[in-house]
């Protein structure tokens, strides 16, 4: 069995509408409270950072899962949404909706564009940080596959 360690310091000067500071690996930020939270604002913060560990972790693993298929592309976008809910001062980070963009190549076949939706929703069940926040925060997918335009 392979562990693999990841680590991050922190440092948080002052209250709670400070700005800290964040480093692991090769990213280096300032965080603090979003404005919509009635923070400053400055740097990222924390529900930034789930959702894009939660994308890219989508992203990364449906790009993988094509190649492994020989499922070619001609690109792969995708616009992520998360949605915290605030009640009675309790917040909780309740979904988030991946939205991939998926265009295949040209000649793609009505065998490729369904493998290409297999691919995307077993994306989302395989990732690391879907698996880790399941049952916590629902994770919703909203595919949209394509053929890209023929050049003749």
């Amino acid at each position: 069995m392979a562990l693999h360690h990841f680590h991050l310091k922190a440092n948080w000067p002052g209250l709670r509408n400070d700005v800290g500071q964040i480093e692991a690996g090769n990213l280096k930020t300032e965080v603090s409270i979003p404005p919509e939270m009635d923070g400053p604002g400055i740097g990222t913060n924390p529900d930034e950072m789930l959702l894009g560990a939660a994308a890219t972790c989508y992203i990364i693993t449906l790009a993988a899962m094509m190649e492994r298929s020989g499922l070619e592309k001609e690109s792969l976008t995708m616009e992520s949404e998360g949605i915290v809910e605030v009640v009675r001062g309790v917040i909780t980070y309740k979904t988030i909706i991946h939205r991939p963009n998926i265009v295949l190549k040209a000649d793609a076949t009505d065998r490729d564009i369904s493998l290409a939706q297999k691919l995307a929703e077993k994306a989302e069940r395989s990732c690391m940080i879907s698996r880790a926040i399941k049952g916590n925060v629902e994770v919703q997918l909203e595919a949209s596959i394509q053929t890209g335009l023929s050049n003749s």
